[in-house]
């Protein structure tokens, strides 16, 4: 694949400070057989767009305008709340250091997992305030729903289990045991599976949520963070952290089938840091945030090959979809931003503060 030159965003500056994103150089980088080798393009030198007069709420289609963004912001011990455009519209002083986010199937609630204080925070969408709290164990990481969002289930990172709550009792249901730093946790829309990743084990978990016991450990890349499942449940899409690449695991036969390297000439392996990945509804294409490579990479899923890679902010790790998949929201945990994509045309449109070590965005209809 020939090299890809992504356009730098347009900054937006809110209430809070942020940095410009870094330029990146590369080539293609040459295949590894048998593993599928990305070839991910960068661009040259970028040169900073000044103010255009762009009109993002005309660029955006009017489902999208309909919609509101959500941020967990680390430091800020707040969710921001912004229009679609990426306008700071109101903040929700939650509890200590917010991660995860996860709606309510009524979509009339938010959880979110806070790492310092131990709690699942319960927050209003009507009264945008956080109205109840979950005391839960160490260090809760991620979190995922059962279908019916009875139960939420919480990775905790210093106990190294995935642990069950009652959302209506506020009581622990069980733990069941994990390799050390449990982070990625997926329910399947059965909710008979959860699957977990291990960042120091380099494993994903296969529990039975009957059983309350892990059924099979599925040796993955070096440290494993987060999933995508396929629309059809056949593919399981795991980022591995340190191994510049994404495990794809048969749900059927639960083993690895394929792996993805990602590789961009003039970098380290290690400045590649493969974390968030998201998929469209039709299941034809993949979104990788690529970390400390400050980029995110589009994928065909069915040849497993980079498309383009858009350039982004500073470890560009959090990401979300808009409902019309017409933009893609991504959180930059060391810019302390969020940039806007375009995923039709593949171009970084805006740049916007989300306050210090944003995490995860969230996006939801109005």
């Amino acid at each position: 694949m020939p090299p890809i030159h992504p356009r730098p965003a347009v900054r937006s500056r809110l209430a809070f400070a942020s940095a410009a994103p870094a330029p990146m150089h590369g080539r293609p980088a040459p295949d590894s057989a048998p593993r599928h080798a990305l070839r991910v393009g960068t661009g040259l030198a970028q040169r900073a767009l000044a103010a255009t007069g762009l009109a993002l709420a005309g660029w955006l289609p009017l489902s999208v305008q309909a919609q509101t963004v959500y941020v967990s912001s680390e430091k800020d011990h707040k969710v921001h709340v912004m229009d679609a455009a990426g306008k700071l519209q109101s903040s929700i002083s939650v509890c200590q250091r917010p991660r995860d986010l996860k709606p309510s199937p009524d979509r009339t609630r938010l959880y979110v997992v806070c790492g310092d204080s131990n709690q699942l925070g319960v927050i209003d969408r009507a009264t945008g305030k956080q109205i109840d709290s979950i005391k839960v164990g160490d260090s809760p990481e991620l979190l995922d729903l059962s279908p019916d969002g009875k139960t939420a289930y919480v990775t905790l990172e210093d106990e190294s289990v995935l642990a069950a709550y009652d959302l209506a009792s506020k009581k622990p249901l069980f733990k069941v045991r994990t390799g050390g730093e449990p982070e990625g946790v997926l329910i399947t829309p059965d909710g008979k599976t959860a699957y977990v990743t291990s960042e120091d084990a380099n494993v994903v978990h296969v529990i039975d949520l009957a059983a309350r016991k892990v059924v099979k450990d599925i040796k993955a890349g070096q440290r494993p963070r987060r999933f995508a499942l396929s629309p059809d449940g056949k593919e399981l899409w795991v980022t591995n952290e340190l191994g510049a690449s994404v495990s794809v695991i048969d749900t059927g036969s639960q083993s690895v089938k394929a792996t993805l390297e990602f590789r961009i000439a003039g970098l380290r392996a290690s400045d590649i840091t493969p974390v968030g990945v998201t998929m469209t509804r039709d299941g034809q294409t993949a979104w990788v945030s690529l970390g400390r490579a400050n980029q995110v990479a589009e994928v065909d899923v069915a040849s497993r090959q980079v498309r383009r890679t858009v350039l982004a902010g500073k470890r560009a790790w959090g990401l979300a979809l808009s409902p019309d998949e017409a933009v893609l929201y991504v959180t930059n945990g060391l810019s302390d931003d969020m940039t806007l994509i375009d995923t039709r045309q593949g171009k970084a449109i805006r740049t916007v503060a989300a306050g210090r070590v944003p995490h995860t965005p969230l996006v939801l209809a109005r």
